[in-house]
């Protein structure tokens, strides 16, 4: 998720667990607890400048659920022992808070269609829930208000009130998102299986900044095939557009390393083409047709044949604001409707 979603939930849990007296200070512990996970990319950069390790490297180590709890054990010990009196006058409320405001990061991140890799250093495919986009005002506003309120209210029981709805109102709306994906793929279902494709391997995302509209793709022989649902005015089976994607050259370069760590990362969900001679996969969770995210230009063929070259990330054309109106616009319109707003007439933002 986004900065500032970590930053005021990291807060939150942590404010909602210490003694009244403390919960200004957990509000800063806790939001910089809750951001440091995501500083892995300073050392990941420093590292590499291959765009496939900075992009698979990230929410790794300092993610994992079998890492964190230890460095935060560790960190409370050493403030216990070395520093900050509330931490020593409260040992075990202070656990917590560390505790929680450094785990609740990767499990909200795991919420999201990019993968955490709750596990490392062991080597599953990153979790990938994705039932809410990286950022998504209506989860972040509730936990906002409520540490915005707490700051102000301090030690009174107005703050710990404050606190605690913002974290149930969030919450909730996690338990929204995990029912509209349902939903979603319960339709997408039965629309792939009347294709035949009942068995594809498919995931399922919201589109930016809502839990309204969704988007299914579904791998084929061929390619891979996308479809939309508003949850507000879609009735009817799910349709799907069919895209090509060149399966010969992705499986000829199958085992290059980056197609390898590629296709680890995305579970395969990964369309190619191959452009001007170079072979370019595109990452199909994040993004949509024709433009996505993440386009690594891997490998290239002459005389002899496929070769490996340093991999290289294409920029994304798309104009987001642009995206965003036709997002809004698909949210309210059947796709059966004339396009108005900018979309088109399959549904597709």
């Amino acid at each position: 998720m986004d900065s500032l979603t970590q930053v005021v939930l990291g807060a939150s849990v942590a404010a909602a667990v210490v003694p009244a007296a403390h919960r200004r200070v957990a509000l800063l512990a806790g939001a910089a607890l809750g951001t440091l996970p995501d500083l892995d990319g300073l050392p990941i950069a420093l590292l590499t400048d291959d765009p496939v390790l900075r992009m698979t490297l990230h929410r790794g180590l300092t993610h994992s659920l079998l890492v964190l709890p230890v460095f935060g054990a560790a960190l409370w010990w050493l403030f216990r022992r070395f520093g900050a009196g509330r931490v020593a006058a409260s040992p075990v409320r202070w656990f917590w808070a560390i505790q929680l405001a450094l785990v609740t990061h990767p499990l909200l991140d795991a919420f999201t269609v990019y993968g955490t890799q709750l596990l490392w250093p062991f080597r599953p495919s990153p979790v990938m829930w994705s039932s809410v986009f990286i950022i998504d005002p209506l989860y972040t506003v509730w936990l906002l208000v409520g540490v915005v309120v707490a700051a102000v209210a301090g030690p009174r029981v107005l703050g710990r009130r404050a606190l605690a709805a913002g974290l149930v109102l969030s919450t909730l709306y996690l338990g929204w998102s995990l029912v509209a994906k349902g939903l979603v793929e319960r339709d997408a279902d039965r629309a792939l299986s009347a294709m035949g494709l009942g068995d594809a391997p498919r995931f399922s995302v919201p589109m930016p900044a809502t839990t309204l509209l969704w988007r299914v793709v579904a791998m084929t022989d061929e390619g891979y095939v996308e479809g939309f649902r508003s949850l507000a005015v879609d009735r009817g089976p799910m349709r799907f557009d069919a895209y090509g994607s060149d399966v010969e050259a992705l499986r000829a370069n199958a085992a290059l390393p980056a197609v390898q760590r590629l296709a680890w990362f995305n579970r395969g969900f990964m369309g190619a083409r191959v452009v001007d001679g170079r072979l370019e996969l595109s990452d199909l969770r994040m993004g949509s047709e024709p433009d996505y995210f993440f386009r690594f230009t891997v490998a290239e063929t002459g005389t002899g044949g496929w070769r490996a070259v340093p991999p290289e990330q294409a920029p994304m054309s798309r104009d987001l604001g642009e995206t965003w109106r036709a997002t809004w616009a698909r949210i309210w319109r059947d796709p059966g409707q004339p396009d108005v707003d900018g979309g088109d007439a399959a549904g597709r933002p």
